[in-house]
């Protein structure tokens, strides 16, 4: 298991430790001769693309190629250090100067702190490994997150859940602390999937009986039914008997489940609301690695696996 001090940016902001490091001018010196990785919120990015943090007992300023990775390279567009105004970033210090009006003023760097991130932490991760994240938007084609210290990947669309989705705000929020697997690389590129975390089919179906009433969130809708999600991984057919949109939250009774078709056949009994939002995720994975992820149960006609090998479609 990789132990890392290197968390999605915000973990560390209203620590104790954190707090303790920025309290005094005597403290920030310590915290800047020990290289202690600290964090605060952006308050402003100047019209040169500096960030300008709210700090305790001084102003202290990130200039803009110290900003993030790829900044002083041209790889990464200045759009990164603006969306960061009102954010938390993490730093370290790397001197205490005094401003034109000879008022002390921290100069820090978030770069640096991302090159130790990559170097003893990301560029680590093997194929399995199971790591926190945390959302920061969502695009139709997939969510970005940060693996640590601010520093982005995206999961796939249609690597969120096995249940599909129109959005990926139909299961996360931003800000929202997640759980990702390591797949592999492309290029430099950090390749992220979740739904392997959200459970098999026969770990999801466990939750649910023949004979009973229960609510879920309606998918899609196909001239042949309605496809209405009971868990992130499981799904069921229902008959379209009324008009229904997807998203809507309906309430079903469960007809039969059938593991060797991996099917739930559901009547429709009633809507309950016309928008559903995301509820709380469940993760059926407690340790830190997997190697492969078998979601069809034994003797299914349907076999649906993963194996975290490296190898990226």
């Amino acid at each position: 298991m990789l132990i890392t001090n290197y968390h999605p940016e915000g973990m560390l902001l209203d620590t104790l430790e954190n707090q303790q490091s920025l309290a005094s001018i005597q403290a920030m010196e310590s915290a800047m001769e020990s290289g202690t990785i600290l964090e605060a919120r952006v308050l402003s990015c100047d019209a040169a693309h500096n960030l300008w943090v709210k700090l305790p007992c001084m102003r202290g300023v990130i200039p803009r190629e110290e900003g993030a990775l790829g900044i002083r390279e041209g790889e990464v567009r200045d759009i990164a250090l603006i969306a960061r105004v009102g954010k938390p970033v993490c730093f370290v210090i790397e001197r205490i100067t005094e401003d034109e009006e000879g008022r002390p003023l921290a100069m820090l760097s978030r770069r640096s702190v991302q090159e130790q991130c990559r170097g003893n932490y990301i560029s680590r991760l093997c194929p399995g490994d199971i790591i926190p994240a945390c959302v920061t938007h969502l695009e139709p084609f997939g969510a970005f997150v940060d693996v640590g210290c601010g520093i982005a990947s995206m999961v796939p669309i249609d690597s969120i859940s096995v249940s599909r989705i129109a959005h990926p705000s139909d299961r996360f929020f931003v800000g929202q602390m997640i759980r990702v697997v390591v797949r592999g690389w492309q290029d430099t590129r950090l390749c992220l999937s979740h739904k392997e975390l959200l459970g098999t089919w026969e770990e999801n179906a466990a939750m649910f009986h023949a004979g009973e009433t229960t609510t879920g969130i309606v998918r899609s809708v196909e001239k042949y039914g309605v496809f209405v999600e009971l868990a992130p991984n499981l799904a069921g057919l229902a008959e379209l008997r009324q008009p229904v949109h997807p998203g809507q939250r309906a309430s079903v009774y469960i007809k039969a489940i059938s593991p060797e078709r991996l099917k739930v056949k559901l009547i429709l009994v009633d809507i309950c609301a016309q928008t559903a939002e995301p509820e709380p995720l469940h993760y059926f994975i407690d340790s830190s690695h997997i190697d492969r992820w078998l979601y069809s149960p034994v003797g299914s006609t349907k076999y649906i696996e993963t194996v975290f090998d490296g190898a990226i479609s």
